[in-house]
């Protein structure tokens, strides 16, 4: 009974996780262009404004466990997950939204359940089932499918919007590799807001390079640009980071990569509440991208359990 109530809440937090992560692309769109379509900040700006203000709102957590970055090892692991977790993959998150769709940058999403099971596989010497493997492939597929059967997921800028993403992915693995095998002797809280706090003093250096806090004093859609770029960093960054890193103590990592699976689900579903046309082909590609999920995640349990009795 102990074990499906846990396992209820990891998938209750999954697609909770995902469900605000589907909407936080658009919300960096909104941070750089309004809704009337002029421009607010730069991709940089949003990038480091995201991680600024994320930042300030952990620091509370932070100070009452600042004790633990003085364990130089913890310090240095902490500090991996603020780099390769938030703080580059924002900036080039940010980029590629310059050139590609918001809807398409949430399916190049979807590369990080690869790179978690590699970079597992490779450096922490991390068992690969085959249920894992299928499941990657299929769910891969299904993202494959869904990105060709997407309306508005054309690619207007240069291959290296494309790339930026693919590589914020390869970070995203490092870190939810490092949270999974090398700081798990920490709480959820303690890894999130401590990770933001080594990154805290560059997202202030940066933001006052790029002139973010010039624009608040003379874009005037600036204050809305703000607004939505708060909501993205406490809740779809602050909130969620903790509510991430506590899925990854709970369940397995490729069980929390997951979520990148089901993001952009949701995208389809949001802009279907916005008047987009919802095709069967896009149907049949989630459907895919479930099976996936399924296989790697669920499948697994069932032979064990049917081959106990």
């Amino acid at each position: 009974l102990c074990t499906m109530k846990s396992e209820f809440k990891n998938w209750a937090l999954l697609i909770f996780l995902a469900c605000i992560w589907g909407s936080s692309f658009i919300l960096m769109k909104r941070g750089m262009t309004s809704i009337s379509g002029e421009s607010i900040f730069s991709d940089s700006q949003v990038a480091s404004l995201r991680m600024l203000i994320a930042g300030l709102g952990l620091l509370p957590f932070a100070l009452f466990k600042l004790r633990r970055l003085l364990v130089k090892k913890d310090f240095w692991l902490l500090l991996i997950v603020g780099l390769s977790g938030n703080f580059i993959p924002a900036f080039l998150f940010t980029y590629a939204e310059t050139g590609i769709s918001s809807g398409y940058a949430g399916m190049l999403n979807s590369f990080t359940p690869i790179f978690t099971l590699l970079i597992g596989f490779f450096i922490f010497n991390n068992r690969l089932t085959s249920y894992q493997i299928v499941g990657v492939v299929v769910g891969t597929i299904g993202i494959v499918l869904l990105t060709i059967a997407g309306s508005d997921l054309s690619l207007s800028g240069s291959f290296s919007h494309v790339i930026a993403v693919i590589i914020a992915t390869l970070f995203y693995g490092i870190s939810l590799n490092t949270i999974k095998y090398k700081l798990q002797h920490l709480k959820s809280v303690e890894i999130t807001s401590l990770a933001f706090l080594t990154i805290l003093v560059p997202s202030i250096i940066v933001s006052f390079a790029n002139k973010s806090f010039q624009v608040i004093q003379v874009n005037e859609f600036a204050y809305e640009g703000l607004f939505f770029i708060a909501i993205l960093s406490l809740i779809g960054t602050a909130l969620a980071v903790i509510l991430f890193n506590q899925l990854i103590s709970t369940s397995t990592i490729l069980f929390a990569s997951s979520v990148t699976y089901l993001i952009p689900i949701v995208a389809v579903v949001i802009g279907f509440g916005f008047g987009e046309n919802l095709t069967v082909f896009q149907i049949v590609s989630m459907g895919v991208v479930l099976l996936g999920v399924f296989t790697a995640n669920i499948l697994p349990k069932f032979v064990k359990n049917s081959s106990k009795s």
